[in-house]
């Protein structure tokens, strides 16, 4: 059984995005006890796999690091563990830890991938990484991606589009503004409108997707006494899976209609793609039924996406309340990891 201790020790091991060397360093060596494992470091990346000839392998992936915040902190009280990167995803890394070192054989190969880098920009993805440098690692017929679901398969992945719109103006003095046209001011019908946004749902073999659209972000102004020519709003969408980057771009320049002049200007920062539900997958179907409880969409963008566009079918399926993933009071409790690893125990042991 993996303990709240195997947990904790895992915690106290600072590993804020960009700072995961100790952690992986821990975990290199902890795999290595297992001699019926290849073990190779990429960076700060750890992958372990079976070397035997079944004709299936399957790939178990987790993220090394945490959002900031203080491993120190981090207390088991009772059953329960409350620490920074407890739910995301320390939990699940112990458990997949005890699970990488058994020596029982199992009817498929098995990949296990520890990767740094997730909580921050995708182009620093450690799993980026390993694609690029070593991209045969990760050779799969399908993957699980340890995230937090509470102990439930979450399918897929919403997309994330970061953009900025700028709105222009024309600049002039404040004590005589009607000369000029104030582009913090037309924020205002801007931000209304995103404001009354009404989440969009998609139905995608069988799970629903809901989209959301938040204003993350404003800036605009010169000085004291000059009316702004120009102002920008920031803006994040969760896509569903059903459309593309260009869609969900098309989608709002049309949702903001009006509120939109010739010299005004909506720029791309940063997309990341949504990933399909890949239930059809034997598998992940399989996967569903040991968890005993119906599968739902994923809330936010996981590599589960990356690994659909390496042509892997992968869920998400992980210790810990979602809910919890990045706040001050996060937390795992005992049964939740006992009950991670069993399942995904099992389920190892069945695949063929």
């Amino acid at each position: 059984m993996t303990s709240l201790d195997d947990v904790l020790a895992l915690v106290r091991i600072d590993s804020v995005s960009g700072n995961e060397a100790a952690l992986a360093t821990h975990v290199e060596t902890r795999l290595r006890e297992n001699p019926l494992l290849d073990v190779e470091r990429v960076g700060d990346n750890v992958v372990a796999r079976t070397r035997g000839s079944h004709r299936t392998r399957i790939l178990i992936a987790g993220h090394l690091d945490t959002v900031p915040g203080d491993p120190g902190a981090a207390v088991v009280r009772g059953d329960v563990l409350h620490g920074l990167g407890a739910c995301d995803m320390k939990g699940s890394l112990a458990a997949m830890i005890d699970l990488a070192l058994e020596s029982e054989p199992r009817p498929s190969e098995v990949t296990w991938v520890f990767y740094a880098r997730e909580e921050i920009a995708r182009t620093e993805s450690g799993l980026v990484e390993i694609t690029q440098l070593r991209p045969d690692l990760l050779a799969a017929d399908v993957a699980v991606l340890a995230e937090p679901t509470g102990g439930r398969v979450e399918a897929g992945c919403q997309g994330s589009l970061r953009l900025r719109v700028t709105l222009a103006g024309a600049r002039a003095h404040t004590a005589r503004p009607f000369t000029g046209r104030n582009a913090v001011h037309r924020l205002g019908e801007l931000l209304r409108v995103v404001a009354s946004y009404v989440p969009r749902e998609v139905l995608i073999d069988d799970v629903v997707f809901t989209e959301q659209l938040q204003a993350v972000g404003v800036s605009g102004g010169i000085a004291g006494n000059v009316v702004p020519d120009s102002a920008s709003c920031l803006l994040n969408h969760r896509v569903a899976p059903d459309r593309t980057r260009d869609d969900a771009v098309s989608w709002l320049r049309t949702f903001l209609g009006d509120v939109l002049e010739a010299a005004d200007t909506l720029d791309v920062l940063d997309w990341a793609p949504a990933a399909v539900p890949a239930l059809t997958n034997s598998h992940l179907s399989r996967l569903v039924r040991d968890t005993g409880v119906p599968a739902r969409a994923k809330v936010g963008w996981t590599d589960v996406a990356t690994f659909q566009e390496l042509g892997i079918p992968a869920t998400n399926f992980g210790a810990g309340d979602p809910l919890l993933a990045h706040r001050s009071d996060e937390f795992v409790t005992q049964d939740e990891v006992t009950d991670f690893r069993r399942t995904l125990g099992d389920w190892l042991r069945a695949a063929m």
